[in-house]
């Protein structure tokens, strides 16, 4: 087992470089498991929702965790306990949760008919159950900054020029490693260095922050299928990503 210096050691390196962060995490399945499990008093397995939040809040402890907040683990332990009490919280308010077949605003297409019939990103063989879990992951991060997927149909660009302006904004930030961090750290914006690195509006960007802000948490966490059909869709509409 790894002692406390080689953890804090591997945890900074994560920081800075998205596979060794990938690395660290599949390392530590079991632990981050083990505390889902205490959490929900039962084995939690990789179906339950639990356990995908324990992942992303072990991913967030390591991207937050400086040495002041004591031991990694501890800290890391404290914050997949206090994701999933706030899960469950909303679970139980019947607030934030993410259908997949919320209706994305354009001819009744429910986010997972966009993903599952778009044959261009996808062959025959794809395995949907991938997708799935992409996007029940990527809702719960969403729910956490308090943004749905309704609100991103709501709040997408429907000009070629506005949606040009978001993107160079999204690519940015998506050049720019330190904003996603501190957009991570702060669940806020960072609207000042968007706008000053874009050359982008400040006034068009306000306007589709739920948008550019989901686009963002997209680049923060893998989710690669969903980023290449976020690819092939702009690419259609005449807008690219990157």
């Amino acid at each position: 087992m790894k002692s406390e210096h080689q953890i804090i050691k591997a945890v900074y390196a994560a920081k800075e470089n998205i596979h060794k962060a990938d690395e660290l995490i599949r390392d530590y399945i079991p632990f981050i498991r083990s505390e889902a499990s205490k959490c929900i008093q039962k084995l939690c397995t990789e179906q339950d929702d639990e356990f995908s939040i324990a992942m992303i809040a072990f991913h967030e402890a390591v991207m937050g965790y400086e040495r002041t907040r004591g031991t990694f683990l501890g800290y890391a332990a404290m914050l997949i306990r206090s994701r999933i009490i706030d899960f469950q919280r909303k679970e139980n308010r019947h607030q934030g949760n993410i259908s997949l077949y919320t209706e994305t605003g354009e001819d009744d297409h429910t986010l997972m008919d966009e993903l599952a019939d778009d044959r261009d990103q996808f062959d025959e063989s794809a395995n949907l159950e991938a997708v799935k879990q992409e996007i029940e992951e990527l809702s719960a991060v969403m729910a956490d900054f308090g943004v749905s997927f309704s609100d991103v149909a709501d709040n997408s660009p429907k000009q070629e020029r506005t949606m040009e302006a978001c993107a160079s904004a999204i690519r940015y930030a998506a050049e720019n490693k330190y904003l996603l961090d501190e957009l991570l750290r702060t669940k806020k914006l960072p609207m000042a260095q968007l706008v000053l690195g874009s050359g982008a509006e400040r006034k068009t960007l306000e306007r589709h922050r739920k948008y550019i802000l989901a686009m963002l948490l997209i680049q923060t966490n893998g989710y690669e299928i969903i980023r290449g059909h976020l690819r092939h869709v702009l690419k259609r509409k005449g807008g690219s990503l990157r």
